[in-house]
């Protein structure tokens, strides 16, 4: 090695720029993610911007079932800037076994639901969905990590996209801890 070089590279190592990394950017924002209606169509979360978005992954056979009648209330009573949107899925003991017929069957039934319900899928493992990818892992949302625990654990997005936070399931719909983003 050339002595006369040495100097020079010992030099450039102490006076280079070092570079800071920014905490990671989403990959994507939420309103581009493509989800299904449990109906089958494409449904276009874009369309919610300037409103809050509650995502809660939805069991008909489960013990937090019954919230189902509080979402619909809390629904009706912030609809011009919530929008609630029930994310069937069946990975947490079996208890959402029905056809997407069956389960919008049961939820206007028996609860009245009047939201938007998307098809049913994966919110956790190997084929969990981009929606359930973007809200559990800060490296998507830009906020927080996290993992789905059980049926009827909830997310809200805030008006302009951003995660706010997420409730495991024995937080009820209206409690002051989701409310108090509404008000």
């Amino acid at each position: 090695m050339n002595l006369f070089l040495l100097p020079c590279i010992v030099l450039s190592i102490f006076t280079s720029p070092i570079s800071k990394k920014a905490s990671p950017e989403p990959n994507e924002p939420i309103y581009e993610i493509k989800i299904n209606s449990l109906t089958g169509d494409l449904i276009d979360l874009s369309a919610f911007k300037g409103k809050y978005i509650l995502f809660v992954n939805v069991a008909s056979k489960c013990g937090f079932t019954g919230q189902y009648k509080e979402l619909q209330k809390l629904y009706d009573t912030y609809q011009d800037k919530l929008m609630i949107i029930g994310v069937p899925c069946n990975q947490f003991g079996n208890q959402e076994p029905g056809s997407a017929e069956e389960i919008q069957t049961f939820c206007s039934q028996n609860y009245g639901v009047t939201f938007l319900m998307t098809e049913k899928i994966d919110v956790k493992g190997e084929n969990q969905h981009p929606l359930y990818q973007w809200l559990t892992q800060k490296a998507k949302n830009g906020k927080s990590s996290s993992t789905v625990k059980w049926n009827f654990q909830k997310y809200l997005i805030s008006s302009d996209g951003q995660l706010v936070d997420y409730f495991f399931s024995a937080t009820t719909p209206l409690s002051d801890n989701i409310t108090k983003h509404l008000k």
